[in-house]
């Protein structure tokens, strides 16, 4: 598991220090991006063993985005 940056720091705030259930989180699933919460994301992507942490796409809180993935330009 490699999390680094900013994403680490979201992980560990949501995780440790405020409640994870404020949070969701949007990754890729084949051609669509999914949204749901963060302990449902843990839990699914079974420590980032079975969901990479390179196709999330981004993470809120509440409403607010926290994270978004940048897009490369070609």
């Amino acid at each position: 598991m490699a999390k680094k940056g900013k994403l680490s720091e979201i992980f560990s705030m949501a995780q440790f220090g405020d409640n994870p259930m404020h949070y969701m989180v949007g990754y890729r699933d084949f051609k669509t991006t999914r949204e749901i919460s963060l302990p449902e994301f843990l839990k699914e992507s079974n420590n980032f063993e079975t969901i990479p942490i390179t196709r999330i796409e981004f993470i809120k809180k509440k409403n607010k985005i926290l994270y978004l993935k940048s897009k490369k330009r070609k």
